[in-house]
């Protein structure tokens, strides 16, 4: 998809715990977003920092599917009223473990790739590109608006026994980046707004 515009909104964000500490309990961080139109709409691009923990990387190699939800709304904020949600992104990957041929798969809807290390596979999810943005309004390009990214593991979609298991408050299952919230005011086209916090 060719971009009209390229680097609307940049955000560097640098790891706030150890990177021995993050691996040893399992973390999602968010490392940059960058929010930019295409020829269609909005689209965006972010990274992230994945860590499994023990328990994850366990029933991974068990076969269980682990699902990950990437999702970013734009909010209009209304004073007199709820914030309006105006845009939307949603996707749901899957990361499997095959013993057979001792592969990871990522899938998405119909897609899948294979890789050879759970390092690998790791960092194919972190990178989130061209992600398509709904948008329910008009959006004005003078109009503050907020944006919220977080990823997350989907408990919802483990087997019923693990989400049990997760009803008792471990924190083995509690794998997300918590929700990264900033204001920017859209350019116009052929402009760019780099914002780093």
């Amino acid at each position: 998809m060719r971009l009209l515009w390229a680097a609307v909104t940049t955000l560097l964000i640098m790891a706030l715990l150890p990177a021995a500490t993050a691996y040893a309990e399992g973390s999602i961080q968010i490392t940059s977003v960058k929010l930019e139109t295409a020829e269609e709409g909005y689209q965006f691009d972010a990274d992230f920092e994945i860590a499994l923990n023990h328990k994850l990387e366990y029933v991974l190699e068990k076969g269980i599917v682990l699902y990950f939800v990437t999702e970013l709304n734009l909010m209009n904020s209304r004073w007199y009223w709820l914030d309006e949600r105006v845009g939307h992104s949603r996707v749901r990957e899957g990361l499997s473990y095959f013993a057979l041929t001792r592969q990871y798969r990522l899938s998405r809807g119909t897609l899948s790739q294979n890789f050879a290390t759970l390092k690998e596979a790791l960092q194919a999810l972190s990178r989130v590109r061209n992600r398509p943005i709904s948008v329910s309004s008009e959006l004005k390009q003078d109009t503050e608006y907020t944006v919220e990214l977080r990823m997350r593991l989907d408990i919802s979609a483990l087997p019923k026994p693990f989400q049990v298991e997760t009803l008792g408050g471990s924190k083995e299952w509690d794998l997300s980046s918590g929700i990264l919230r900033w204001s920017t005011i859209l350019p116009p086209q052929k402009h760019a707004d780099n914002h780093r916090p």
